[in-house]
This record gives structure tokens, sequence and C-alpha cells, in this order.
């Protein structure tokens, strides 16, 4: 009996997270992310992604932003915001509905798309689809610009 109630405390606790968006250090929140960048004098970066459908979107997380190289370096230069379109998860009405107006503002037409704003929200750079030295070619643009 315990085991099933350690079970499924856990799944209710990943079902949660998922559920409120979350990869670990990312927000889905533009406006407040902007707000950070603002006062942090940092970049947001904008990860338009289909998480939970889209081969690539996952190769990029696996791949690139679950690695330690990058966590530290987004730490230190970037505010991360997950702008998600799901096909099995649920998102909050007010979520979905920014997501899609970001969606059109940048001419995202496909997953995943990465995008880099300054804390006003100008588009600085900007990558489709995905790349296994991501992180090599986002420090060579960054050095480049300055929020």
């Amino acid at each position: 009996m315990k085991t099933i109630l350690k079970l499924l405390s856990f799944t209710l606790l990943l079902s949660a997270q998922v559920y409120a968006g979350g990869k670990s250090g990312w927000d889905d929140n533009y406006e407040k992310a902007l707000l950070e960048a603002k006062a942090e004098k940092k970049l947001v970066l904008l990860d338009f992604t289909g998480s939970d459908w889209c081969g690539w979107c996952m190769k990029l997380d696996d791949e690139v932003f679950s690695k330690s190289d990058f966590k530290k370096f987004a730490k230190e230069n970037l505010v991360l915001v997950e702008l998600d379109f799901p096909h099995g998860k649920r998102l909050q009405k007010k979520t979905k509905e920014q997501n899609e107006a970001l969606k059109t503002k940048f001419a995202v037409s496909g997953f995943p798309n990465i995008i880099i704003v300054d804390s006003e929200g100008k588009e600085q750079a900007r990558w489709s689809g995905y790349s296994k030295d991501f992180l090599t070619e986002l420090k060579a643009k960054l050095s480049a610009v300055k929020p």
C-alpha cells in the first residue's frame, strides 16, 4: 500500500509540473520575463516548442537545454521562456492565448523555433529547427548583441 501511495504522489507531482509548464529554470510568462530581463540586464530566450509531440523539440531539450553547460550560460545571460504548443497537455487559457499571440507576432511557422529578444521585446536573433551546436551558435550570436 505504501508503494502505491508513493507512486500516486509522484505521479501527481509530475502532473502538476507538466500542467504548470515546467522545465526547471524556465517560465511561461512573457511579460514577466521582459521585466526580469530589464532588471537583470539580460536577454530573453523564447523557445517555441511542441514539447510532447515535436521530435526535434524533445531532442533540443535532451541534448542542449538539459545540459549543465547550457543551464550555466543561461543563468548568467538569459531569461528563459517556454512557449509550448502541446497536443496532449493542457495549458491554462491565458498561457495558450499568450503563446498564440507571440507565435503570430514573431511569424513562427514551425518547431522548434528559438528567438532571442531584448527587454523591450525586439528580436535580436533567431534559429529554426534543431542544431546540436546550438549553445556554440548562441554564444557566437550573443557576443555581438548586448541587452
